[in-house]
């Protein structure tokens, strides 16, 4: 059976709540389906995406060189079979990929809500996912399946949400953000709205897609830093020098500064500045525990089977993160709800993106 891509944009006339009391009166969810949905809505796999991910999980557009983020694990005969499950990704409020974000019309003026749009959590963004799951009338979910912020999401729908899935599959993930992941966070934030091109958040919407923002792209070369490893780095890059830069050139560059300028400015000219600090600034806000006593009054919630997926070369999200959930499920004597597993990488962080061939199994595992 062919992957069945489509994609679509729903609009809801009636509010969405927020968790810090705010509300949005009206908004938009884009999102991305594969396979075909069985009569009795029971073969629904939810795929939350990370930080600057999107709905295109999977498949290729026309023209485009690159297919979803993670095509290699969805698709017929693949971890996540389109040929027995209805997979549907959404794309997370606060982004900017046709979603209501920072930089969406709003009211009558149809002004953008710029520095004016709530200040959104992982709460919210599974709340709206859910209200468009309701519209299509899906009710539960076979599983729910994400990595680094799309874990989040995927602990929040075992947390918050804890009937609507019967497995949650959460990789490279975190039960709280912490102190090194946030501050990884404030360079980045602090680069952006220091930048005159910023313009206090009043830059012009396409301002930015020919040349980027500059300081958008130093916190994305900080991001990269802190998705790979001294390791993954090494192996990538080593000591090369690019080929048509002099070695004392000032401004000549190493193999692995090229890569950072070339990624992060390319990333500056398709992703919105305002998006990118909205959405970290909910990352940072993370942690399951917030509005109870104590991680196990949090996790006491879960009746969902758990799988947890940590990486050894993750520095941004720690695999003792991770465990931890594990020791307070077996503390609550419910270890036959959780299964943890390490993954054996020198990668980092991005692994769960990359190293697919050392995991996929423990998904498709997961799902039978």
């Amino acid at each position: 059976m062919a992957l069945n891509l489509k994609t679509k944009t729903a609009h809801f006339d009636h509010p969405l709540y927020l968790e810090s009391g705010r509300i949005l009166e009206s908004f938009d969810l884009k999102y991305e389906t594969y396979g075909v949905l069985n009569k009795e809505k029971s073969n629904v796999i939810v795929v939350c995406h990370a930080l600057t991910g999107n709905h295109h999980a999977a498949g290729f557009y026309e023209a485009e060189a690159k297919p979803g983020w993670w095509d290699g694990m969805i698709g017929e005969g693949k971890a996540i079979d389109t040929d027995k499950f209805f997979v549907i990704c959404v794309n997370i409020i606060g982004s900017c990929f046709g979603t209501t974000g920072p930089m969406s019309p709003r009211g009558k003026d149809k002004e953008p809500y710029r520095l004016k749009f709530p200040v959104i959590t992982v709460t919210d963004m599974v709340r709206a996912q859910r209200v468009l799951f309701n519209s299509l009338g899906i009710n539960s979910a076979y599983a729910v399946i994400g990595g680094s912020l799309g874990a989040m999401q995927a602990l929040c729908f075992a947390i918050e949400h804890p009937n609507f899935s019967k497995r949650i599959i959460a990789l490279a993930g975190t039960y709280a953000t912490q102190p090194w992941a946030i501050a990884f966070n404030k360079i980045a934030m602090e680069a952006i709205i220091n930048d005159p091109r910023f313009k206090g958040g009043l830059y012009d919407k396409d301002a930015f897609n020919e040349e980027g923002l500059s300081s958008l792209a130093l916190g994305r070369m900080v991001g990269h830093i802190s998705f790979l490893s001294p390791d993954s780095m090494a192996k990538k890059f080593g000591r090369h020098y690019v080929e048509t830069d002099g070695l004392y050139e000032l401004f000549g560059r190493f193999q692995v500064e090229r890569y950072l300028e070339y990624n992060s400015h390319n990333f500056s000219k398709r992703f919105d500045p305002l998006s990118y600090l909205y959405i970290i600034k909910a990352m940072n806000i993370f942690d399951v525990t917030r509005n109870f006593e104590s991680l196990q009054d949090s996790l006491s919630n879960i009746v969902a089977k758990l799988t947890l997926i940590s990486f050894k070369g993750d520095l941004l999200f720690l695999p003792k993160e991770m465990e931890e959930i594990k020791k307070t499920m077996y503390d609550l004597g419910r270890s036959s709800l959780v299964e943890y597993i390490e993954i054996d990488s020198k990668y980092g962080h991005d692994a769960f993106l990359v190293e697919l061939d050392k995991f996929d199994m423990y998904v498709k595992r997961a799902l039978e």
